[in-house]
């Protein structure tokens, strides 16, 4: 049967955001968002897409959904990098070249509508969100906003001529490894003079702490590859989502002579607890989620070190990584996930690495010249 490709209107986004529940209904590693976090986010009103524009398309055959793919135009990224880039993302098909390649054939001959001259991805609908695609590790289910996809989604986008553009690595960190006494070392004398601290987030004042977010993040990755700072919009929608699930040890800082240096953010493997849920909470599974979500988390993810330049090379990122590794611990995990980083990002992987963390997954982002 011939392949039908539906734009999909906002009004629409259902189908859209329900194809990958039915595709891998029953996926033992597979681990859907709530569906209306995945409704917030593609919502046109949305804060991200002020700065951008996509289309939706959802591949049918026969009247079934077999696929979809977002085309997306990300003026932020292009005016912060002066290029011509445009991005693919929420990319789910079933093992079918021809449905792939249609999908992704559509998304370049609409990106090269609106000028674009290549395509990147996946990026869910940015580096500031879920992004890369899986290529080592598939035997278990991703982290909390972490991606997972079966192998064969690498031989789709390679088949529809997609190369690698960079890869990005995830880092597991047992809580039980002693921290390296090298290091200590270095810590104790950073720490006799008393210019470095540490100060936990005060969650009944978060807003202050969000602002100090706001002060470093942007500085601390404006160099790398494929950032894209964010807008005070997308850090207030961000932080509205953070608010409730916030404690002190998941977010905390580094201040250099009082100054905000760095700082950490940290949460519990939710996906333990999205896993039984199928997208959606109602009275039948919401006590089962609660009880998941208060007692068996029993891993999480560090997702954001960020030191600003102006204080690296001074030890505050192995003093960040202590800290992340003791509050680990402090909260049962067995084990943290440090990730992502880049792959040629000496400067976090060498002490990720030198702490004994191993690297056990890597996900790709793909080009193509269009």
């Amino acid at each position: 049967m011939s392949i039908v490709i539906r734009e999909i209107a906002d009004k629409d986004l259902g189908a859209f955001i329900d194809y990958p529940y039915a595709l891998f209904k029953g996926h033992p590693h597979w681990v859907g968002d709530l569906k209306k976090d995945v409704r917030h986010l593609l919502a046109t009103g949305h804060p991200f897409w002020r700065h951008a524009e996509r289309k939706l398309m959802l591949a049918c055959r026969d009247g079934r959904p077999v696929g979809r793919l977002a085309a997306i135009v990300n003026h932020a990224h292009n005016n912060f990098h002066g290029d011509k880039a445009g991005f693919f993302g929420f990319f789910e098909c079933e093992n079918d070249k021809e449905v792939s390649g249609a999908l992704f054939a559509a998304a370049a001959a609409w990106l090269k509508t609106r000028g674009m001259d290549s395509a990147v991805g996946p990026v869910n609908p940015s580096t500031n969100e879920t992004c890369g695609m899986l290529l080592q590790g598939y035997d278990a289910p991703p982290m909390v906003m972490m991606p997972y996809n079966p192998p064969y989604y690498l031989e789709l986008a390679e088949a529809a001529g997609f190369t690698k553009a960079k890869d990005l690595y995830a880092y597991k960190c047992p809580t039980a490894v002693p921290f390296p006494e090298r290091f200590d070392k270095i810590l104790n004398r950073m720490n006799r003079d008393g210019k470095v601290t540490l100060h936990f987030a005060d969650v009944k004042a978060i807003d202050a702490a969000i602002n100090e977010v706001k002060e470093i993040y942007n500085s601390a990755w404006e160099k790398n590859w494929g950032f894209v700072p964010m807008t005070a919009e997308e850090m207030d929608d961000l932080a509205l989502a953070l608010k409730p699930l916030l404690k002190p040890e998941y977010l905390y800082f580094a201040r250099f002579e009082g100054k905000p240096a760095g700082f950490v953010l940290m949460l519990p493997d939710f996906n333990i607890a999205l896993k039984e849920v199928n997208g959606a909470l109602g009275p039948l599974n919401i006590l089962p989620f609660l009880y998941r979500a208060s007692f068996k988390l029993n891993r999480g993810r560090l997702l954001t070190l960020g030191v600003k330049k102006d204080f690296r090379g001074k030890g505050i990122e192995l003093l960040l990584i202590k800290q992340a590794i003791q509050a680990a611990k402090k909260m049962g995990w067995e084990y943290g996930e440090v990730s992502w980083t880049l792959e040629d990002n000496t400067l976090i992987n060498t002490p990720i690495e030198a702490i004994g963390a191993e690297l056990y997954r890597k996900y790709r982002i793909f080009e193509k010249k269009l």
